[in-house]
């Protein structure tokens, strides 16, 4: 029987196993914690072996059969949860021992480099195919946990919702009734001077509920929407909120007027909060931070028949960080805060066809709102 270089080659590598295992296995790395520590071993052996059917196989059924084994290592590797650069590392240190001890064999050197070259190839597959599962596993799974986080975080958004939605009626029957009473007491008795504080802090109160009430993100039965005048709205706003504006010293530019009457159409209370909102909140920060706290409330014509309302306060610049969330659900800087004011009014902004953002440079902070102006028919 002629002896091929291949048969050379494979003669060789059987009578070298021993002492190649023996260096491989003093290089190998293998963690103390990895559950598959012995298999690492044993994965040595799976490939050195299928390197000696490389030299008996088709390329076809050698492909097959190192995809096998490649993507049962790639499983291993996922269930131990291990860095995939060890599994690489350890393929690696296998090359790189058989090709020192390949320069050995007594071959033409065209001949051995077309062998090593066929060997380098093959690791260069297995290590392949088994990243590649490893890699699409890895991916498999963060993107199952993101999918629970997001499903979990729904799920307390509607449990709470549901929640808020069934009190929150029951809460308001009382508050009615004081609110009613306290209007009686204001008829008949004008001397009482802390009626109007009382009545005052009811609003606030019922303002807060309405906040929770809107996160059930359900309609109101029988509420219906109506085209309201922003100029009006926000007059209210700024008279509803005046005690807090006189108490924090800050000054209220309101130049809405300068656009003209803009009318909008849908739920005039929910865009109310909106601005109470965001108000209060600059009030709340301007009171703590400068000697001159300014609030300026303008309004644009833009494009496509809308507007755009810009909030804006002269307090601390909001770090970046924090303004990628400041929209989201349970965050916020306050000690007694809920982390749902912003929330609810970019889903109240959103409802209504418009954006709501926030922009914030150093000495002054930007709420933007754009919302769509509604067709109002002129009086003939």
């Amino acid at each position: 029987m002629i002896a091929t270089p291949k048969n050379r080659l494979l003669d060789f590598l059987i009578d070298q196993k021993d002492n190649i295992f023996v260096e491989w296995e003093n290089r190998l790395h293998a963690s103390a914690e990895d559950p598959f520590k012995e298999k690492v071993r044993q994965n040595r052996e799976l490939i050195y072996n299928t390197i000696l059917k490389m030299l008996t196989m088709s390329v076809d059924e050698l492909d097959s059969y190192m995809k096998v084994i490649a993507i049962n290592v790639g499983k291993e590797r996922v269930q131990a949860n291990s860095n995939i650069g060890d599994f690489v590392y350890n393929v690696n240190v296998g090359r790189s021992v058989l090709s020192q001890y390949l320069m050995n064999l007594q071959i033409e050197w065209g001949v051995l480099k077309n062998l090593i070259n066929e060997i380098n190839n093959y690791f260069d597959k297995f290590t392949y195919y088994a990243v590649t599962y490893y890699t699409e596993a890895k991916d498999r799974i963060i993107e199952e946990k993101n999918n629970f986080i997001d499903s979990t975080h729904q799920d307390r958004l509607t449990l709470l919702g549901q929640m808020t939605s069934s009190f929150v009626h029951e809460f308001r029957n009382p508050l009615t009734s004081i609110q009613g009473f306290i209007q009686l007491l204001k008829a008949e008795h004008d001397e009482m001077k802390y009626l109007d504080i009382i009545s005052n802090e009811l609003e606030q109160l019922n303002f807060r509920i309405s906040q929770f009430l809107l996160l059930s993100k359900k309609e109101v039965i029988g509420k219906e929407k109506v085209i309201f005048s922003l100029n009006e709205l926000v007059e209210e706003v700024i008279s509803f909120l005046y005690p807090s504006i006189l108490d924090s010293k800050v000054k209220v530019l309101n130049n809405l007027n300068l656009a003209g009457v803009i009318y909008l159409f849908g739920y005039a209370d929910e865009i109310r909060q909106v601005f109470i909102n965001i108000i209060f909140n600059a009030l709340d920060v301007l009171s703590q931070y400068r000697d001159d706290p300014t609030i300026q409330i303008k309004c644009y014509r833009i494009e496509n028949n809308c507007i755009k309302v810009l909030i804006s306060n002269n307090g601390p610049m909001i770090p970046e960080q924090q303004l990628n969330t400041i929209f989201e659900p349970f965050v916020t800087t306050k000690k007694l805060g809920t982390g749902l004011g912003l929330f609810v009014c970019r889903e109240i902004i959103e409802k209504h066809k418009g954006t709501l953002t926030c922009q914030s440079i150093p000495e002054q902070t930007n709420f933007i709102i754009t919302l769509p102006i509604a067709a109002v028919k002129k009086e003939s």
